[in-house]
């Protein structure tokens, strides 16, 4: 087994910047293939290199990695998904990461945070909780550490 396939195994094959399913038959040299994303620019992180596309691996040389949240989701305020996934890695604990205007959205958007970080983050436990507030509902990740 390669070094490829290892990860792409681990990560589900998925590519951590846009979730979309990779093909590991393609090309290396196709937009759509698989590369290895290592992160050896942080030291502190607990997984050393992720699956990502060829041309989601090239873009975020370039420009910062955004995590899109899902336009299906109703959410006010979204946090920035690497930031939140950076600090929960580096220092655990919790952090309200979205508001909605009723509960189901919050679920909603809970489950989808749940599911999205077991691959943008493989190994860090984390779970949702809600919180009702000011009329509306809080979304809080929090490690299970």
């Amino acid at each position: 087994m390669t070094l490829l396939d290892d990860v792409a195994a681990r990560d589900g094959g998925r590519c951590w910047v846009c979730d979309e399913p990779v093909d590991l038959d393609r090309s290396v040299n196709d937009p759509r293939g698989p590369s290895v994303d290592s992160r050896t620019t942080d030291r502190k992180a607990k997984v050393p290199e992720r699956l990502a596309h060829r041309a989601c691996n090239t873009r975020k040389g370039a420009v910062k990695v955004v995590i899109a949240w899902p336009d299906r989701l109703h959410v006010v305020d979204p946090a920035p998904l690497i930031t939140v996934a950076t600090r929960l890695e580096r220092k655990g604990g919790r952090e309200m990461v979205a508001r909605c205007p009723t509960r189901q959205d919050a679920q909603d958007a809970a489950d989808w945070l749940v599911d999205r970080f077991s691959r943008l983050v493989p190994g860090l436990p984390v779970n949702a909780k809600i919180e009702p507030g000011g009329g509306q509902f809080l979304v809080i990740l929090a490690t299970t550490r």
